[in-house]
């Protein structure tokens, strides 16, 4: 079969590595792809990502059978909808069922329906109701934009003068939907789930994502500098209680409300006293998480994938290796950066290194992202991945490049 990946992150490169391993996959495209695939797929760079009239036509004219979207604003903006119109399956869901993730006040209204555990919260749509909630309430307090971040909308406020800051910062731009949360302690975790209506098949290997942009989880929230599987302080016991009490009751809940999901499900969820809680969903693979996952995965991606639209049972093959991905990013990042940095040259296909912001210019390969590129380790153990993956990282050290130094410790101090 043909197919053809959407997108030019790392998230992407690791799609477009691990579909072209798949005896099922015949020829491989990537709209509009980045220099890391372009020896495993066929980059049609020439084809913007947001051109859906484009991407549909090409589909048609290069009998495409599945197409696989990686990012979330296209599947916010209904190209799963328009393939599927002209009889093109797809991984990803359609624009209501993408909304689990573009709207936290659609995600938020369901989970308190049917009674799906996650943070309490307020919805508010204007900044004088905001500044009148955070007089009273209580701190700290999670601040999240709702609609599309790129993983940068949220702000945990300690007290009056950040939550102040805070929805100065969101309602700058002149009245949105802002959503205020309890603060929740615990480990937080990333549990993929397939999706087909009301059938839910969770991965049984679970990633940690490193959200803040230093050391110790300090600094603001990024799209993620780093992340590994599996995460051995988080027991099987912990993963089937998110499946029970959150993956299984979601998609339930969404195929009753008449928006059923198809594609994998994103659960980043925190372990608390009382059990696992939700704080966000995504209607597609992390990032960094995709990369770690997709390495470890042993067994065929588009045979799972093939498997879960038939919703035939999924049984998913890991490697024993561990896996640890650092994130290199432009200095700056995720606040102003600058573009253009020269980089020493590395391997760019042979899954050492899932490219997110790297371009050609001329001989040269340069900077064009905050998030640059994630070098991967693998090892028997997390100490060995994470070993191998700063030997990696340290190839292509770079001035014009920052990168967190503890991605895994977590696991390793536990």
């Amino acid at each position: 079969m043909n197919v053809l990946v959407i997108g030019a992150g790392g998230r992407e490169h690791a799609l477009a590595y691990k579909l072209s391993q798949s005896a099922l996959v015949d020829e491989l495209y990537a709209i509009p792809g980045n220099v890391g695939m372009e020896k495993v797929a066929h980059v049609e760079s020439d084809i913007a990502e947001s051109d859906h009239k484009a991407i549909v036509d090409f589909a048609q004219s290069h009998d495409i059978e599945w197409v696989v979207i990686g990012p979330e604003q296209p599947l916010t903006d209904g190209l799963t909808d328009l393939l599927i119109e002209s009889g093109i399956k797809v991984f990803g869901p359609t624009r209501a069922a993408a909304q689990i993730e573009s709207s936290k006040t659609f995600a938020k209204a369901l989970m308190k329906k049917y009674d799906i555990p996650t943070a309490d919260y307020r919805s508010v749509t204007n900044k004088q109701d905001a500044l009148s909630y955070i007089q009273s309430c209580d701190y700290p307090v999670v601040v999240k934009k709702d609609g599309l971040a790129a993983g940068k909308g949220v702000i945990i406020a300690q007290n009056y003068d950040e939550a102040k800051e805070a929805v100065e910062q969101f309602y700058q731009n002149g009245d949105a939907r802002v959503i205020f949360e309890s603060y929740l302690e615990g480990e937080e975790f990333s549990l993929m789930t397939f999706v087909n209506g009301d059938y839910a098949v969770p991965f049984d290997c679970i990633a940690q994502d490193h959200k803040r942009a230093y050391d110790n989880d300090e600094g603001p929230n990024t799209g993620g500098m780093g992340a590994y599987c599996p995460v051995p302080h988080i027991s099987s016991d912990v993963i089937q209680q998110t499946n029970d009490l959150i993956a299984q009751p979601i998609v339930k809940a969404m195929d009753k409300e008449e928006v059923p999901f198809f594609g994998v499900l994103y659960i980043g969820a925190i372990l608390t006293k009382e059990g696992p809680k939700v704080i966000e969903f995504n209607a597609r693979f992390g990032d960094p998480e995709a990369q770690v996952l997709l390495t470890r995965m042993e067994s065929d991606l588009m045979q799972h994938i093939v498997d879960l639209y038939d919703k035939r049972e999924i049984h998913f093959e890991w490697k024993s290796d561990a896996v640890v991905g650092v994130m290199l990013a432009s200095k700056g990042y995720p606040g102003a950066y600058d573009k253009g940095a020269t980089l020493k040259d590395f391997p760019v296909d042979d899954g050492q290194y899932f490219i997110s912001g790297v371009k050609r210019d001329g001989e040269q390969l340069v900077t064009s992202g905050g998030r640059v590129v994630l070098a991967v380790g693998q090892g028997s153990t997390i100490q060995d991945a994470k070993t191998n993956a700063y030997d990696k990282v340290a190839q292509i050290e770079n001035e014009a490049l920052f990168y967190r130094n503890d991605i895994s410790d977590k696991a390793l101090n536990s």
